[in-house]
């Protein structure tokens, strides 16, 4: 399994995702205060991620500590309140 910290991430914000996994990259769908978001990782002569989670209507790819850098991003969210 595959960004595991960004699912840690996820699953400490209460934040419900759908996990995928093609070509040994990870990929992530969900919601937030009613915006989908992704994280797909991919390996291109080296790994990271392509997200929109820094602009919801804008993917941006993430290089070096992307799991880290997007996992803190997350974490910096508003919690969300359970029903």
């Amino acid at each position: 399994m595959r960004l595991q910290k960004v699912q840690d991430a996820l699953n400490k914000k209460n934040i419900k995702f759908e996990y995928t996994e093609e070509d040994g990259c990870g990929s992530l769908d969900f919601m937030f205060r009613g915006l989908k978001f992704h994280v797909w990782e991919y390996e291109d002569n080296g790994w990271g991620a392509e997200t929109n989670i820094y602009a919801a209507g804008r993917s941006e790819d993430i290089d070096g500590d992307y799991e880290e850098k997007i996992s803190a991003e997350i974490l910096s969210w508003p919690d969300m309140i359970n029903n």
